[in-house]
């Protein structure tokens, strides 16, 4: 009897690991998939010799093949360097974003169903794929803390139909808790977090081994200096902590300070104080590069809207600007919109979309967007 073969992206890490097993209890033929998608691997922060490892020993207990292929080209020419870009423009970018696109889901994808002849592919991501009559929707992962939906809102409905999701029906206790009965080695590993090229290295140290920077002016909200920054690529909107500017500036203000623009053309980065100022806040938004899942898609009147990962959603109405670009109001003003990063749509636990945030629709009648 014929089973269908899955080619799961494995990456060492615990979600994947049980993944592959989860294949291979749905009795599918499965085979391992390892990406090297970063060539500084002499790092010594840089884990993908452990990675690797963990991921060869994971494969030999399941008994399944682990293929190997190299995408460090395609990621710094895809990802990277359009990291690199927003960065200098002044934007704050998302690359694991664009990487699910690009990398697992273009070049992983066509590779595995191509030429290792997979009938699907699977990664170890906590969403859950669900067809509803004729239709495949991209849906949230049972578990609410881990969903990932956030991040792959690129992905098209025709390519929903080639992707299984194993673990977007547990919750990442449940997961631990296979890993450890099967005695996985990676069973209490650490989640991978931020940037994924990035790990444990310092950031802003990082950053200025590729983009040149230059010290300027903090300014106030009355155009007063206050302070110097050490080159704007270093700063986000909304941020609070390592501005350098400290104390109370003699102002008898004890409120912390937050960026609240950066201008580019001037090199000064705009500051004001309090977690409520109403130059932290955005009525709306524009963003562009949209991407819907399912089409023929009908914009709807109302849908909820996350602005960044961890926040929780709000209620929204979409206006189209053109196939490309829309315009968006929120219910709620939303503080620290940040361009450059993604505004996702959903409805109910159904990811609709979303797109790169251009620009911001200020709570208050002012040029600063």
């Amino acid at each position: 009897m014929y089973k269908k073969k899955v080619i799961i992206a494995i990456s060492g890490g615990v979600d994947s690991s049980v993944s592959a097993w989860l294949l291979k209890n749905q009795n599918y033929q499965v085979e391992g998939l390892f990406m090297k998608n970063w060539e500084e691997d002499d790092n010594k922060n840089c884990s993908i010799k452990k990675d690797l490892h963990d991921a060869e020993t994971i494969c030999n207990q399941l008994n399944i093949h682990l293929h190997k292929i190299n995408f460090s080209f395609e990621y710094w020419e895809h990802v990277f360097k359009n990291f690199l870009y927003e960065y200098k423009i002044g934007n704050t970018p998302n690359p694991d974003i664009l990487c699910n696109k690009i990398i697992k889901f273009k070049y992983f994808m066509n590779f595995a169903l191509k030429n290792l002849g997979a009938d699907f592919i699977s990664t170890g991501h906590y969403v859950r794929c669900k067809q509803i009559k004729h239709q495949f929707y991209l849906l949230k992962g049972i578990d609410k803390n881990k969903d990932q939906s956030y991040f792959l809102y690129t992905i098209k409905e025709k390519q929903l139909t080639k992707i299984l999701f194993p673990v977007g029906d547990l919750n990442k206790i449940e997961v631990r808790k296979i890993a450890e009965k099967l005695n996985f080695i990676n069973a209490k590993k650490k989640d991978s977090t931020g940037i994924c090229f990035i790990g444990e290295k310092n950031f802003p140290k990082f950053l200025n081994k590729y983009l040149s920077t230059k010290p300027g002016n903090i300014i106030n909200l009355n155009g007063k200096i206050i302070g110097k920054h050490k080159g704007l690529i270093h700063y986000t909107l909304g941020q609070r902590k390592r501005i350098g500017i400290g104390g109370l500036l003699n102002n008898n203000n004890p409120d912390p300070w937050y960026v609240i623009k950066k201008d580019m053309k001037k090199n000064i980065l705009i500051v004001a104080q309090g977690k409520n100022n109403p130059y932290l806040f955005s009525i709306g938004l524009i963003a562009k590069n949209i991407s819907w899942i399912n089409y023929p898609f009908k914009i709807p009147k109302t849908c909820y809207i996350k602005t960044r990962y961890r926040q929780k959603e709000i209620y929204c109405t979409i206006k189209l600007l053109n196939n490309n670009k829309i315009k968006v109001f929120f219910k709620s003003p939303i503080s620290s919109i940040t361009p450059g990063q993604s505004a996702v749509f959903y409805s109910g636990s159904i990811c609709l979309g979303g797109g790169i945030i251009e620009k911001k629709i200020s709570y208050m009648n002012n040029i600063i967007n």
